[in-house]
């Protein structure tokens, strides 16, 4: 417990103790925060007066990744993060609210039922929030969306508030120029790997931990994963673990890990060589893990923990945990990057919008170079397609999916026959059905799209809409931060905590001043990252280093299906997906199969129904519950705190 009296707290799990901080100020005002936090005691002390009258902003404006929650008398404000890796969760409870970190314990403690509809819209709608607003899987726990906080008042009154600036004034703003949005970019990684190597280690080996005490990083090829282990080698101090016992060997370096597939599917040889080169830094020290046929995708699907809710990373959890117990116990992994840096392709009806069509000279040109096809109507496909999303008011975007919903799926979807071009294509739109919908029961498809009529019909929905490349942007960036969370549940090596930077709060801030018309420029997050290194003091960088690898012999996601079809046919045999009415267990087996034989079939689309079976299966056959503790003995991963308001 952290306070007790009327509206208590609690620290759930296995935290560090350097992972709890306490301030107090004046009277009854209180502030806990978890996680790693770049402020000092007074500057937190600060921003909690300052949010006492008003300014929640001030809570998020910290550098690292953490969970603050403030207390003002009998109110209590919890913000959720930008991206959506540290989000709250909120249910009716005792007359008042119970809240938490995360859905389960929150479920478990109300006997929550299972919300069959918002699973369906999960599978049919991932990049629509309109879909699944802010529910959960689990019937009346419902989820504080980014950017926003949960404010509870005296009496069990509760709100839900946008803490971040309106989108009017975010337009009115200056923009900034290109260097200085750039060096803006630099200093907040700067500062978020700072953040990390500045917290005490607390992994003791002794108990079976599995990984070394201090610092790693992944060194697998990816430009931004690079670049984090390159921040953490460089910046002062002793960044790493003690590897070496000669006087000339023995010294604090950093842990870069890469992944090694021997399997053929999955590495490329350049990617490998690019890690050689940049693991000679001194500072380095480069372990290569190799994987065989236990670290495919769907692989040992039977074990793996009870994540929060379900998530693609389950059908690859195995893979990722072999490569991260050869890490450090506090390891950095770039995860997020594309998301913050990349543009969405909806930013090109943004440019047009502002009448700033030379600008998508180079990235029309560069996806029809990368373009199958090829051909001289491809960069007019792509105009035509970004001026129609311009011009195309929101509801009736949100209203065109729902129509396409119930029409019968196209078996030559886009994005099928020509990767690049069919998806930028298919993002060129205000929602669009996700890559499992063509799977999904029509009675099921029927009931997102009364979902997404009912949003596309409520008043001022178009005008509060905003910009449609802002607003894919960030549905995109929420939805891949809540499968990083599931991926990091889901892969959890004990006594290793896992960071992605990318998604604190300062550098989604940082990376959302970049200019749109930089955005959108082909290679734009090598550039940015590579000005980021260079500004950091690393200017020597392999031949090539930030550019797209060549396409490896094959996907090591339809390897993995192949090696483990028996099993994926065996575990849609009698699904509970059909018990609930979501699929035909029949289509989806005959999906599997077809995939495998090498159809074009969206794996991607695969992937969820098998992350999203297992979930059902694993959730439905646990023994206990979040209160009990029975079958669970390190439960962190899905209840790392909880605190009810009366």
């Amino acid at each position: 417990m952290l306070w007790d009296g009327p509206d208590p707290l609690w620290a759930v799990g296995d935290w560090r103790p350097d992972e709890i901080r306490l301030v107090f100020a004046d009277g009854d005002t209180h502030l806990a925060v978890f996680g790693y936090c770049g402020a000092t005691d007074e500057q937190l002390r600060r921003s909690l007066v300052s949010a006492r009258a008003g300014a929640l902003r001030q809570l998020t404006l910290w550098p690292g990744s953490y969970t603050a929650v403030a207390r003002f008398g009998r109110r209590t404000v919890i913000p959720a993060d930008l991206a959506g890796t540290r989000p709250v969760f909120h249910t009716d409870w005792a007359g008042g609210t119970a809240y938490a970190t995360a859905a389960l314990p929150l479920a478990d403690l109300t006997e929550a039922q299972l919300d069959v509809p918002h699973l369906a819209a999960l599978l049919a709608c991932p990049d629509t929030p309109e879909a699944y607003g802010d529910g959960t899987p689990y019937a009346g726990v419902s989820r504080v969306p980014p950017g926003h906080a949960l404010k509870l008042r005296e009496g069990g009154g509760r709100s839900t508030v946008d803490y971040e600036p309106t989108a009017p004034l975010v337009v009115a703003a200056p923009p900034l120029a290109g260097e200085d949005a750039i060096a803006g970019v630099r200093d907040a990684l700067i500062e978020a790997v700072r953040t990390r190597l500045a917290a005490p280690r607390h992994a003791d080996l002794a108990e079976g931990g599995g990984t070394a005490p201090g610092v790693g990083a992944d060194l697998s090829g990816g430009s931004a994963s690079a670049t984090l282990a390159l921040l953490a080698a460089g910046l002062p101090g002793m960044p790493g673990t003690v590897f070496g016992t000669g006087a000339t060997q023995a010294g604090e370096r950093l842990l870069a890990v890469t992944f090694n597939d021997l399997t053929g599917s999955g590495s490329s040889p350049l990617d490998l060589e690019r890690a050689r080169l940049i693991g000679e830094n001194p500072r380095l020290h480069h372990v290569v893990v190799t994987g065989g046929e236990e670290a495919l995708p769907y692989s040992d699907l039977d074990s793996g923990p009870l994540t929060d809710e379900p998530g693609p990373s389950l059908i690859s959890a195995a893979r990722h945990r072999h490569r991260l117990a050869a890490g450090s116990a506090d390891h950095l992994i770039g995860n997020g990057a594309r998301q913050v840096l990349d543009a969405h392709p909806a930013r090109l009806a943004d440019l047009l919008l502002d009448r700033r069509r030379r600008h998508l000279l180079r990235p029309v040109s560069a996806l029809a170079k990368a373009s199958a096809t090829g051909g001289l109507l491809v960069p007019f496909t792509i105009y035509r397609a970004a001026r129609r999303l311009a011009r195309t008011p929101y509801p009736e975007g949100l209203t065109s999916t729902a129509l396409q919903l119930r029409r019968p799926p196209d078996e030559a979807a886009p994005g099928t026959r020509d990767g690049a071009l069919g998806a930028s294509l298919a993002a060129l739109a205000w929602s669009r059905p996700g890559p499992a919908a063509r799977w999904l029961t029509g009675e099921s498809l029927a009931q997102v799209s009364i979902r997404l009529e009912a949003a596309a019909a409520r008043p001022h929905s178009g005008s509060s809409a905003g910009r449609p490349g802002v607003r894919r942007a960030r549905a995109a960036l929420a939805r891949h931060a809540a499968d990083h969370r599931v991926f990091e549940q889901a892969t959890e090596v004990r006594h290793q905590r896992l960071h992605a930077p990318f998604y604190d709060n300062q550098v989604v801030r940082a990376c959302q001043a970049l200019p749109e018309s930089l955005r959108v420029q082909p290679g734009a997050r090598a550039q940015v990252l590579r000005a980021v290194l260079e500004g950091a003091g690393v200017r020597e960088l392999p031949p090539g280093w930030g550019t797209a690898s060549p396409t490896v012999p094959a996907d090591p996601v339809r390897t993995g299906m192949r090696a483990n079809i028996g099993d994926l046919v065996d575990l849609f045999d009698a699904p509970l997906l059909a018990d609930a009415g979501l699929i035909e267990a029949r289509v989806v087996r005959k999906a599997l199969r077809a995939a495998t034989e090498g159809e074009p079939l969206p794996l991607d689309g695969l992937a969820e129904l098998v992350s999203t079976e297992l979930w059902l299966r694993r959730l439905l056959t646990r023994r206990g519950s979040c209160w009990t503790a029975e079958g669970h003995h390190d439960p962190r991963a899905v209840t790392s705190g909880v605190g009810p308001s009366a």
